[in-house]
């Protein structure tokens, strides 16, 4: 529940569910039941009776990923419980942090109405996991009776985060001794993305304490043979239309069982086709080599991106989505973020966040209606190393991304820089090469060493890096093949020869000159060079490109880290160009 180790915020979620307590003796003592996350499927030391069978009877239990919500029947003076009938926050202990008597507010005349949970009756009950705040919100009402405006029960504290962990198990726990009290769970609906979908409540069936009397009434018997009979009916009817869409759709959207293992959240086909309004051209953001891109519109309102790839084959489909998996895990500020997926056939659709502001050479090409001026294209630069960071070195395995270019390179609703498009990544264990047999990514952002081994690394993603500084520093693509001069085609081998010529300066965008000062435009350059040495082992890694661009003082830049491409003869993008091996003068 924890996203990452750079972040202090929790996980949120919603969960609804109906539930059931009926004791066989209405006087004998209750216990209820409790909806848990913990990070263990048998607590250690775990009690039965009024320890739900989760907790122990430690008097100063510690701290651990252990929390419940308890829909207590019973009253333990011993544990501070109010009263035989409440609702209890538990942390790792069956003394509640806060409790509340069980009832629900009157919509019509804003007066709470006691609810006994022990009658049989069949109980409605909402959780709502406000990780951001730690919050959490426990509302309870008789079934038919919609949610009430508010909760039962409000525990707010950020002592809730020493009772999480990165990983919990989610459901139910209860236990008896010699009391007989059933508990039921009769539906239930969890979501920790979108809209909590609603539970259908009718015909669920309901329980009462049973009549001392050795007899039913005839209208009684008559009730329930006509009840059971009905509820056949309902059941039988509902399993044949269930039968009968997963038969039509069975060719089209049927599950693996190594999909299973994949992802928290698969949406629906039909979920994306509505929110992108059946990938109409109107929702349709733009096409890649991987496939097409539609904006969509969840039924919460939330924005997101669908990006349609296509596979030949379920065999490649699964060992792309087993990369996928991984890079689902991948939690940076500075990445798009995944947030789920859909297979169809042989399609599979990835869900990111939306990023409302495009991609970042739409406001630096093409004569744009809003230029990107100076200081902001510092910070997307700086927010793409710090992505591609934690890319290279904040994780346990490498992740060469393979395709860095500005048009991958997303801006979010606050201009702020993430990269984007995982769709050539790459996985390998640290200090390891990774197994690819042919170049990927895109012509002008390639490094040279590329065109002959075909091994991307870590190194090579830098070399695309310091391609993007330069244009965008320069406002200029790394290819002009529009340009008469043949000697200024290839933005490295022009940014170069104006270093050698001891006229840097006047590679930097002209439509931006009044913003900048001259010395910081030369550190931009001379970085981006340096990321485009030609040798990959005498580049930056980008720790040291962060530690360039995050810096106190810009002017602070290692002298020794720039000084390198003073040495990087040859061109960076393999054009040949003679003059580009003329030594530079020092940094």
């Amino acid at each position: 529940m924890i996203p990452t180790s750079n972040s202090s915020t929790l996980s949120s979620f919603s969960t609804a569910f109906v539930f059931s307590v009926l004791p066989q003796i209405s006087t004998s003592p209750g216990f209820g039941l409790c909806f848990v996350l913990s990070n263990s499927t048998s607590p250690p030391g775990a009690l039965a009776s009024q320890y739900f069978g989760i907790f122990t009877n430690a008097t100063s239990p510690t701290v651990a990923p252990l929390l419940a919500v308890e829909f207590d029947t019973g009253q333990n003076p011993e544990f501070n419980d109010p009263d035989g009938n409440h609702i209890g926050i538990d942390l790792n202990s069956i003394i509640s942090a806060q409790t509340a008597t069980a009832q629900y507010i009157n919509s019509s005349n804003g007066s709470f109405v006691p609810l006994n949970m022990r009658t049989g009756q069949n109980v409605h009950a909402w959780i709502d996991f406000d990780g951001s705040n730690f919050e959490i919100n426990v509302t309870v009402a008789p079934v038919g009776v919609s949610k009430p405006s508010r909760p039962t029960l409000n525990y707010k504290d950020p002592v809730i985060a020493n009772y999480v962990a990165s990983e919990m198990f989610v459901g139910f726990s209860a236990s008896k001794t010699q009391w007989v009290e059933a508990q039921r769970i009769l539906a239930w609906s969890f979501s920790d993305t979108g809209v909590l979908r609603e539970i259908n409540t009718t015909g669920l069936p309901e329980f009462f304490i049973e009549s001392s009397s050795s007899s039913l009434s005839s209208g009684a018997i008559a009730g329930i043979v006509i009840g059971c009979v009905a509820f056949v009916i309902i059941c039988g009817s509902g399993c044949y239309f269930v039968w009968r869409k997963k038969f039509r759709e069975e060719s089209e959207e049927e599950i693996e069982d190594w999909e299973l293992e994949y992802w928290p959240h698969r949406f629906s086909y039909d979920e994306l086709k509505q929110a992108t309004n059946g990938f109409s051209n109107e929702n349709l953001l733009g096409a890649g080599g991987f496939g097409r891109v539609f904006k969509a519109t969840l039924p919460n309102t939330t924005e997101v991106a669908v990006k349609s790839v296509n596979h030949d084959s379920k065999q490649g489909l699964r060992e792309f989505m087993a990369e996928i998996e991984s890079m689902g895990r991948l939690q940076h500020k500075n990445l798009v973020q995944m947030r789920g997926w859909c297979r169809k056939g042989n399609e599979l659709m990835l869900v990111y966040d939306y990023m409302p502001n495009g991609s970042l050479n739409r406001w630096i090409f093409d004569k744009p209606e809003k230029l990107l001026g100076w200081k902001q294209r510092l910070l997307v630069l700086a927010d793409v190393a710090e992505g591609l960071n934690y890319l290279h070195h904040g994780w346990d395995q490498v992740v060469v991304h393979r395709d860095i270019k500005s048009s991958n390179i997303l801006l979010d609703s606050e201009m702020r820089g993430r990269l984007g498009d995982f769709g050539l990544a790459k996985l390998y264990e640290h200090g390891q090469v990774p197994n690819t047999t042919r170049v990927v990514g895109t012509l002008g952002y390639l490094a040279p060493e590329l065109a002959t081994v075909a091994v991307p690394t870590a190194s090579s993603d830098v070399y695309s890096f310091g391609v993007v500084v330069l244009e965008v520093v320069c406002g200029r693509r790394p290819l002009e093949m529009a340009l008469e001069k043949e000697e200024e085609q290839v933005l490295i081998d022009w940014v170069r020869w104006l270093y050698g010529e001891g006229r840097l300066r006047e590679a930097a965008d002209a439509r931006v000159r009044e913003e900048y000062e001259g010395e910081e435009v030369e550190m931009m350059l001379k970085l981006g060079l340096a990321c485009c040495h030609p040798d990959p082992s005498r580049r930056p890694t980008m720790k040291e490109v962060v530690a360039v661009l995050v810096g106190e003082e810009v002017g602070a830049a290692s002298a020794e880290l720039l000084n390198e491409l003073a040495r990087g003869g040859g061109s960076g993008s393999g054009s040949g160009r003679e003059d580009s091996r003329e030594e530079a003068p020092p940094v």
